[in-house]
């Protein structure tokens, strides 16, 4: 007889909840209460539910070693292995919030410090990490600093700094998760000047990291911010929309890009990395939809859609003495109103809307509606199915692509970030 691998004979499940206690058995009918005795216990391979409800927090595992320091709610350390991660997921049908909002520490906030490698989050609410004072930039919802983990159907909302940020780490996942009405009031760059959905400033070496069926919205920064990220990033299939502003308001406050594709500041000479957005969609942002940010080399910019942004498409880069100059290689985009693009001088710019001439108009599409694109996702937690800014049936949308190597049907890829058929 074959025999199962130890690490799969020996997964083990177990649980967790609000009314739970650490010194119950883990089990589904006497549960655990925190996910810190959680991670002491599971090992590779094992499965912790949370069961709903909300998990309070008031103070970090450790103390502020001045105002400046940064302190975690929860640091997830242990590491799965590849294969056998350990998942931290909510309990099928119930939704477990981790709320930061009573976390008085005075200095900066992670509510989720995840330095371990092969863990699976998933389901998981996260909400209220504060500024307790002015003198940082932001605090964190989650802040990635491990490798080859997944994020998987989160909800990440009303935190004062980034919802999710990886600041190190290759192979890390961001799937089918939400960032909004994230805000960083006390901010020492400026009010709201720091709180993007998703944010990713990777050192070099670490290559893989994605987000994917993402959507990122009303946060007072920018919706994904690549700046200073120095390793590979792609995008994919994700939605970016009224950030720029206090959130729920018209109130304007930090940059609000869309999708703002990497950058450098002042350090023109180090060489970079080619991020990637494809098949996403950005609208009614505060500034530009799709934003190169002064990145020293060409991003990709594939089967983007682009509505009423400010401008739509800017390809600002630099060159080796930080002169401006126009990057991004961009195939088979949609910009429609607003201000269609800028900075295109010097990029390698083809078959996209603004090249062939194409007359937009908005029976060009099903419809153009910027509103309900937060409905709710499918049941297996992938975007709702939306009519907006898709193709209509007669478009000229429709098979005017080329082929850029990803799937598309027809004779030819649409225009835009959806695929007819």
């Amino acid at each position: 007889m074959i025999g199962i691998p130890s690490a799969v004979a020996a997964a083990t499940t177990y649980y967790v909840s609000p009314t739970g206690s650490d010194s119950a058995a883990g089990t589904k009918s006497a549960p655990w209460a925190t996910m810190a005795h959680a991670q002491d216990i599971a090992k590779a391979g094992d499965t912790v539910y949370f069961r709903g409800g909300t998990y309070a927090y008031t103070h970090a595992n450790s103390d502020c070693s001045s105002q400046t320091a940064k302190v975690d709610a929860i640091t997830l350390s242990k590491s799965g292995s590849s294969g056998s991660p350990i998942r931290y997921w909510a309990y099928p049908g119930e939704k477990p919030v981790f709320d930061f909002s009573g976390v008085s520490d005075d200095c900066r906030i992670k509510g989720f410090d995840v330095t371990a490698s092969y863990v699976h989050l998933k389901g998981l609410g996260v909400t209220g990490v504060p500024q307790n004072n002015d003198l940082n930039h932001e605090s964190w919802g989650i802040y990635v600093a491990g490798s080859d983990n997944t994020f998987e159907q989160l909800d990440l909302h009303d935190n004062m700094g980034p919802g999710l940020f990886i600041q190190k780490g290759g192979g890390n996942l961001v799937l089918n998760s939400d960032s909004h009405d994230n805000y960083d009031p006390y901010s020492s760059s400026g009010a709201g000047s720091n709180a993007d959905g998703f944010g990713a400033h990777i050192a070099a070496g670490y290559s893989g990291n994605m987000f994917q069926g993402c959507r990122s919205w009303w946060n007072s920064d920018d919706g994904f911010d690549l700046i200073n990220a120095k390793s590979s990033v792609t995008i994919d299939h994700s939605w970016s929309w009224r950030n720029g502003y206090v959130p729920e308001t018209t109130t304007a406050s930090g940059n609000g890009a869309g999708f703002k594709a990497g950058g450098y500041g002042g350090d023109y000479e180090t060489g970079g990395a080619k991020h990637t957005v494809r098949f996403s969609v950005a609208f009614a942002n505060r500034s530009a939809g799709f934003y190169t940010n002064h990145h020293t080399v060409a991003n990709d910019y594939f089967n983007n859609t682009s509505y009423g942004n400010h401008p739509d498409f800017n390809m600002l880069g630099v060159d080796s003495n930080g002169d401006a100059v126009g990057l991004g290689k961009l195939r088979n985009n949609v910009a429609y109103t607003g201000t269609l693009t800028s900075n295109m001088s010097g990029t390698d710019s083809a078959y996209n809307t603004w090249n062939l001439g194409i007359t937009l108009s908005d029976g060009q599409f099903q419809s153009v509606s910027t509103s309900g694109w937060d409905a709710a996702r499918l049941s297996d937690g992938s975007l709702p199915v939306l009519t907006k800014l898709r193709p209509a049936a007669n478009s000229d949308l429709i098979d005017a692509g080329t082929d850029v190597g990803l799937p598309y049907n027809g004779s030819a890829p649409d225009l835009g970030a959806f695929e007819t058929g």
